[in-house]
């Protein structure tokens, strides 16, 4: 029972995820909205994560003595992989500011093919066409992808409408769904450069997490990099002092919000999910981000509930169960056929499922 309970934290660790990811969308697009530059909010959340995961590295080295050296070979890797992040989240920004929150999400629907193929092609994922668990998650992936652009593209009518909100959200959601025609083709084609560098991102993490398991060094060492690489982008293209000028409004906020919650919280938990289950499995959460996109909306910005909607959400649904089914269909034979507690993909690395020198060494 008590590892049941513990198979389940990657689970509910990437559905917190997702749900700090789609709501720190909508926190961003407003922020954009009322005239905060990209490149400057970048930097300080980038720098303001880097300040809050600063301790890990020294708590990290007198805690204990047995985790792997950092070595310049790994640090090399921890750059690249700061550098593919960071070339997404740039173009994840300026891909929301050009289109909306709403696109957004759905271009992030490309990220479980995007990472299912590159898993393929570096060995990280074996598929067994014959296997049930293969064929489930197969088709589990294609459902929630259509499910996902079903709740994008087509609306139907409406059958629940929300409670009319005060005139001000009224204007605040116009400003950040309401977005340039002109610019609609640019913003997606940036979200899909984002959903592809997402990927390699996740890919890239593995094979990092092989050599160097300690997920809180990896991320304070990718932030700082971040920092490094915001910082010299948004002096070279920023010129106006007053951009620099941070004041008590919703840029601030959003500043905070993205830098602790959608940086420090959700991109730990993320790699620490990652380790555990493997990059294909994480990427299959992302249609869910839909239907939390949905939920959002409707709570906060009174916004109404569509039948396509509701349909859409609950095709999401079946397929993630699918993919969640054939998912625990090959841990249990890997459980079977080796005797040891977890697996970090369904690759050959078996790992005891908590024994957690990647997160608390």
């Amino acid at each position: 029972m008590e590892g049941r309970a513990r198979g389940s934290l990657p689970f509910v660790g990437m559905i917190m995820v997702v749900l700090a990811q789609a709501s720190n969308m909508v926190v961003l697009k407003m922020a954009m909205s009322d005239g905060i530059n990209k490149c400057t909010m970048v930097f300080y959340c980038n720098a303001l994560s880097s300040l809050v995961l600063l301790p890990c590295p020294f708590i990290i080295s007198r805690r204990s003595g047995s985790s792997p050296p950092l070595t310049f070979s790994v640090l090399r890797k921890i750059f690249l992989l700061a550098l593919v992040g960071f070339a997404a989240q740039m173009g994840g920004y300026v891909g929301i500011d050009y289109s909306s929150p709403v696109l957004c999400m759905a271009m992030m629907n490309l990220v479980p093919a995007f990472t299912f193929i590159l898993a393929i092609i570096s060995r990280m994922e074996k598929v067994n066409w014959k296997s049930s668990s293969s064929q489930a998650k197969l088709v589990g992936t294609i459902a929630s992808i259509l499910g996902a652009f079903l709740v994008t593209l087509y609306k139907g009518p409406p059958i629940l409408r929300s409670p009319s909100p005060p005139s001000s959200v009224q204007s605040r959601q116009l400003l950040f769904l309401l977005s340039r025609q002109s610019n609609w083709i640019l913003g997606g084609f940036l979200l899909a450069f984002e959903a592809f560098l997402t990927s390699v991102w996740y890919i890239v993490q593995a094979i990092i997490l092989k050599d160097y398991p300690v997920v809180l060094n990896i991320m304070f060492y990718s932030m700082f990099f971040f920092t490094i690489l915001s910082g010299l982008l948004s002096f070279v293209t920023v010129r106006e002092p007053h951009s620099w000028i941070l004041k008590v409004d919703v840029g601030l906020i959003a500043i905070l919000y993205s830098a602790l919650v959608a940086g420090v919280f959700r991109l730990t938990l993320c790699t620490w999910c990652l380790k555990k289950i493997g990059p294909v499995y994480v990427s299959m959460f992302k249609p869910l981000g839909i239907v939390f996109a949905i939920g959002l909306g409707f709570i906060f910005l009174g916004e109404m509930l569509y039948l396509g909607s509701l349909i859409g959400a609950i095709v999401i649904v079946m397929g993630f169960y699918g993919v969640v089914w054939g998912k625990s269909k090959e841990e249990e034979k890997t459980i079977e056929g080796s005797g040891v507690g977890g697996s970090l993909a369904t690759s050959s690395h078996e790992i005891p499922l908590l024994q957690d020198k990647a997160w608390s060494d």
